[in-house]
């Protein structure tokens, strides 16, 4: 039971494209992957965002397959990660069992990791909300995990319904998590700054009175239903 298999490690996103992907807001991010390569019920842990100043936690996907409410594997993929990386765990959704805490976080952090998503449950939530590393969770438990394996490295897992291959780049902030498919990220960054730079043209206009809103009438068939009744 205490096999951990390990596949081949893809290659890391390059520092520069994480960079301008921390500079941009997950919906923008969103809006770029036809609104698809986004996880669901995963939300920060308390305040441990805000170790970004701002920006977003952004890196390459290191990727953990393990049995729910174990974390036998995720211990071998810290020793294995760090700098730039996100440490990614499928352990299935299960809440019961935390999978990792505050001591495993700061380790993380330690190692250069820029943060840790679980699609399961995570412990410590005030150590972690204080630290230094954002951390995403679909739940918080005290109770402890098992270290039994067995478990998966480097593989394709899955995260709030989304499939996540190792070496594709991950992004979060306060609205949730998306990620880019390495094949992608170019394509992807180009759009989601065009969109950025238009969004920021809009809120100027918004603040102006000038925000151009004359696509409603085509885009909407409207019906006056106080004229039809007189």
């Amino acid at each position: 039971m205490n096999t951990i298999r390990i596949h081949e490690r893809a290659l890391a996103v390059p520092s520069d494209l994480i960079a301008r992907f921390a500079r941009l807001p997950t919906p923008v991010i969103s809006d770029s992957s036809e609104r698809a390569t986004g996880a669901t019920g995963l939300q920060p842990v308390g305040a441990s965002l805000s170790s970004r100043g701002g920006s977003s936690m952004a890196g390459t996907a290191r990727t953990v397959r393990t049995r729910p409410g174990d974390n036998l594997a995720v211990h071998v993929a810290l020793e294995r990660g760090g700098d730039g990386d996100v440490l990614v765990v499928d352990a299935r959704g299960e809440t019961t069992n935390a999978i990792l805490g505050e001591l495993m976080t700061t380790y993380a952090h330690t190692r250069g990791f820029e943060g840790i998503v679980v699609d399961g449950a995570v412990r410590d939530h005030d150590p972690i909300s204080a630290g230094h590393l954002p951390v995403f969770a679909r739940g918080i438990s005290h109770m402890g995990p098992y270290k039994s394996g067995p478990g998966e490295l480097h593989g394709t897992v899955t995260i709030g319904g989304v499939p996540v291959s190792d070496g594709d780049l991950v992004v979060g902030d306060s609205d949730g998590i998306v990620v880019v498919p390495a094949a992608r990220m170019q394509e992807v960054l180009v759009m989601a700054e065009s969109i950025a730079a238009k969004e920021e043209g809009q809120r100027v206009d918004i603040a102006a009175g000038r925000w151009d809103r004359s696509w409603i009438a085509s885009a909407a068939n409207i019906v006056d239903a106080t004229s039809a009744l007189a």
